[in-house]
């Protein structure tokens, strides 16, 4: 399902406490130090793409170089920090679809995913950096609507769409993104009556490890499906996440296969705090309430690893129309950064953190230590 002021399918016209046992001696802060400050010292530095796109669709792939994806079918890479944009949409056939999640590995391979209802659910991939794209699926299904795409490496990943015959359809890939096969209902749980994903970040669907992979859905439900052996069977499990006809969880952040926050709420009621975020310490097995965001948000990542420890993260940070959010404590607790409306967030392992938004909006994230 889309996010924002539209939807679609039935829900069209509707629409933990405790803090993370370090593994290391030392304190939350020699992880990921909090800068002084409500807002951690953090802030947005705005780059610019030439373009009015929204980008809901965001691969950074170092400190160096992104990929975003978002309407009129338009893909963006950079490959020297955001000084230069290239455009590199598909074309063609392409130019009304709209591009909501994006894969990439380097500055020469990415996967992306557009949403829409039938045929307007594809999947395209490239080799030699957006030069020629490829397409590897489209949809044939009037029922099906896919919102998100996830790789645990270069060959294997995973797409997710709306149920479909009251279930959530899952297609998987062995080959990069080149073929997609359709994995056996029988190994998901039923979804809820009006139960949806929502197609706001490309973070409803995250991997982790070698096998596992998570859902988050929306609607009449703020659930979270897991599956351990590359989407053949999966568990599912309620959060403390709101959920209404515009509410439930957006994003999923994962910092291992065991510690996983979900943020969210309604985009209807962008302002509104209560409930907005839960955690998991066990693989998504169990959730617990977190602390209150700025609102609704609909993107989150565990900041990168410190460069002094080189120690796994506790911080989180998550983005929506109202604001961008930063934790220190894996979700316990949320700060305000700034104002500004953004869709997206991802860092990467060399330490950058990139967010995306409307008006062709990228940002890199400085004051991180």
């Amino acid at each position: 399902m889309t996010s924002g002021t539209s939807s679609r399918g039935r829900a069209l016209g509707r629409v933990l406490t405790t803090l993370l046992v370090l593994a290391l001696a030392g304190s939350l802060a020699a992880l990921v130090p909090a800068p002084a400050g409500a807002g951690g010292g953090l802030r947005w530095k705005d780059l610019d793409t030439g373009s009015d796109a929204q980008f809901r669709g965001l691969a950074p792939v170092s400190k160096k170089v992104a990929w975003v994806c978002g309407t009129e079918g338009t893909v963006l890479r950079t490959t020297d920090g955001g000084k230069h944009w290239q455009d590199v949409s598909p074309g063609g056939d392409t130019g009304d679809l709209e591009f909501r999640d994006i894969e990439a590995w380097d500055a020469q391979h990415a996967v992306i995913l557009s949403i829409g209802t039938g045929g307007d659910s594809r999947i395209y991939r490239t080799g030699n950096g957006g030069k020629t794209w490829t397409q590897g699926f489209r949809n044939h299904s009037d029922q099906a609507f896919y919102d998100c795409l996830g790789f645990w490496d270069r060959r294997h990943g995973l797409a997710m769409s709306d149920p479909v015959n009251g279930k959530f359809r899952v297609i998987a890939t062995n080959d990069g993104g080149k073929t997609w096969a359709k994995r056996k209902s029988s190994g998901m749980p039923p979804a809820l009556d009006g139960e949806f994903g929502f197609a706001a970040s490309g973070t409803c669907l995250i991997t982790a490890g070698d096998k596992d992979a998570w859902i988050a859905s929306g609607g009449a439900a703020a659930r979270v499906f897991h599956t351990d052996d590359r989407g053949v069977t999966w568990t599912v499990t309620d959060t403390p996440v709101r959920r209404s006809d515009a509410g439930g969880i957006f994003s999923l952040a994962v910092r291992n296969t065991q510690t996983l926050v979900a943020v969210g709420g309604d985009f209807e009621k962008p302002n509104a705090r209560k409930d907005t975020s839960a955690i998991s310490e066990d693989g998504g097995a169990t959730w617990t309430k977190g602390g209150k965001l700025g609102g609704y948000r609909s993107g989150s990542a565990f900041l990168p690893r410190t460069a002094a420890t080189g120690s796994p993260s506790t911080g989180v940070i998550a983005v929506g129309p109202t604001g961008t959010d930063v934790s220190y404590d894996v979700g316990v607790t949320w700060k305000s950064v700034e104002k500004g409306s953004l869709d997206s967030v991802e860092c990467t392992q060399d330490g950058a953190c990139w967010a995306s938004g409307s008006d062709g909006r990228v940002v890199l994230l400085r004051g991180l230590k």
